[in-house]
């Protein structure tokens, strides 16, 4: 199934839509936010052509499918891919989800500026890079019990507070408060246990990280206030999920669904789901929000040993109000989440399937912290690495046409093989600190693979979602210092 730019009819300048015409058996129609630019890379792999097959495939739809502009492809779902299907007796698919479950963004602040911090910045990337530990299936440095790893499952972030990990106004600005409800350790094989338990507080490889950043402009003043966010601030990013707990999760799963008899009527056996009132279905859901409670305890204890790094380096030289970082806000881009939303004018209970996705709720959401009520919740969008990075407010207009939803990062445009041929990791790191940019990375191919010509223009992406009227600008960030795997 091809599809091109003809096929799409063109809503307005931000919004394309394929209608449930296009295709036999599609029970909603796709609408894809982006520029004229963003559509013609999101036509060029199969991602629009596997958000047709999600409408033909998943039970109990609603509204449509939603593709955001950093959209690619992925295994099922596309990544960028947003998907409700209504309770009862719609679907749950750990496609939609991904294998990295609740991999996601945690942005801090310290109040320190660039011409406080520049001197140091060579012994911050260092600390950091000894602290935290990171590469595949590198094992952190944090142990914990298999019964340890039970309750990080099942109260997520309020472990890593009792075991003096967090502080308490950290869960404050975390998606959730820290914890997805519901999950039970008992739904997760011994396998994912055994690969889980030694990775918590740990980066992995791929596209995470963890960085060092400047705030170089602001554009909504009252709400960068809000965040605590002034230009010439320093920022830390850190970008990782549940590492090979999440993954295994998700292969048991999608595993045990591809033995259903149903599954050779879909047109991507990646689709496979179960009915959200189904045992299956209920296990998944139970298990995935193990997953995503690691993941949010995951990038806790990262914050820890950050917060360890700027200690190392900076006590003596500042005061330690000046060096302590500070949690801004930590959302998932890789779940699914129960939630109310408008569809058709009538409040639905939908199944939120967000893969390479965030959520993006408007002002006076009733699960906000009170000090974002106002200006909505923080919307946080890496760069690909070298690039800039965004720090966007949800709108009203997410709730209303994307089920509370906006991008994730810039979005790949190049697989990671075509990237290693184009591109040497030791030549890479030489233009990145040409520019400025301290890099310390665990390996150089796994370097060369996250080479910013392999992302898409993530300023693109960004006016995108602004145009689409998702989500507002808020503050630009620019990198200093990169740990990568």
């Amino acid at each position: 199934m091809d599809i091109r730019k003809p096929d799409l009819k063109r809503i307005d300048e931000y919004i394309w839509e394929i209608p449930k015409t296009f295709r036999k058996k599609m029970k909603v129609p796709v609408r894809l936010f982006a520029n004229e630019r963003l559509l013609e890379y999101a036509l060029q792999d199969e991602a629009l052509v596997q958000a047709v097959n999600v409408a033909r495939s998943l039970p109990g739809l609603v509204g449509y499918v939603a593709v955001m502009p950093d959209v690619h492809q992925g295994y099922g779902f596309p990544i960028g891919g947003v998907a409700a299907t209504r309770l009862p007796d719609g679907a749950i698919s750990p496609g939609g989800v991904g294998y990295d479950i609740g991999c996601g963004v945690r942005l801090l602040t310290a109040r320190l500026t660039y011409k406080m911090v520049e001197p140091y910045l060579d012994e911050l990337a260092d600390a950091l890079n000894a602290r935290i530990p990171s590469g595949v299936g590198r094992g952190g440095s944090i142990v914990v019990s298999n019964s340890d790893l039970a309750e990080v499952c099942h109260r997520g972030v309020r472990w890593a507070l009792e075991n003096g990990y967090a502080e308490p106004e950290d869960l404050r600005h975390i998606e959730s408060g820290g914890v997805m409800e519901g999950a039970d350790f008992g739904k997760v094989s011994k396998r994912a246990r055994e690969r889980g338990r030694p990775q918590l507080g740990t980066l992995g490889a791929g596209n995470h990280f963890v960085e060092i950043g400047l705030v170089d402009e602001v554009f909504d003043k009252a709400a960068a206030q809000a965040m605590g966010l002034a230009e010439g601030q320093i920022t830390l990013m850190i970008h990782t999920g549940s590492r090979g707990f999440g993954h295994q999760i998700c292969s048991d799963y999608v595993r045990e669904l591809q033995r259903e008899p149903y599954i050779h009527s879909l047109p991507d056996r990646d689709l496979a789901y179960a009915p959200l009132s189904s045992r299956l279905g209920q296990d998944y859901l139970a298990a995935m929000r193990c997953a995503a409670n690691f993941a949010f305890t995951n990038r806790q204890l990262i914050t820890f040993h950050a917060r360890s790094a700027f200690e190392q380096v900076l006590r003596g030289v500042y005061a330690p109000e000046e060096w302590w970082l500070r949690l801004v806000y930590d959302l998932h881009h890789n779940t699914a989440k129960i939630e109310t939303h408008k569809v058709e004018g009538k409040k639905v209970k939908v199944c939120v399937h967000r893969k390479g996705a965030t959520r993006a709720f408007g002002p006076w959401h009733p699960e906000l912290p009170p000090e974002y009520k106002p200006i909505g919740q923080p919307v946080l969008v890496p760069g690909s690495m070298g690039t800039a990075s965004w720090v966007l407010a949800g709108e009203e207009g997410s709730m209303e046409r994307a089920f509370g939803s906006s991008c994730h990062g810039a979005g790949r445009m190049m697989s990671r093989a075509k990237a290693k041929k184009r591109v040497r990791g030791a030549d890479l790191m030489e233009e990145l600190e040409a520019e400025g940019i301290r890099v310390r990375a665990g390996s150089m191919r796994g370097l060369a693979e996250e080479a910013p010509f392999a992302y898409k223009d993530v300023d693109l992406v960004v006016e995108s979602v602004v145009g689409a009227g998702l989500a507002r600008k808020v503050a630009r960030l620019v990198p200093l210092a990169v740990v990568k795997g």
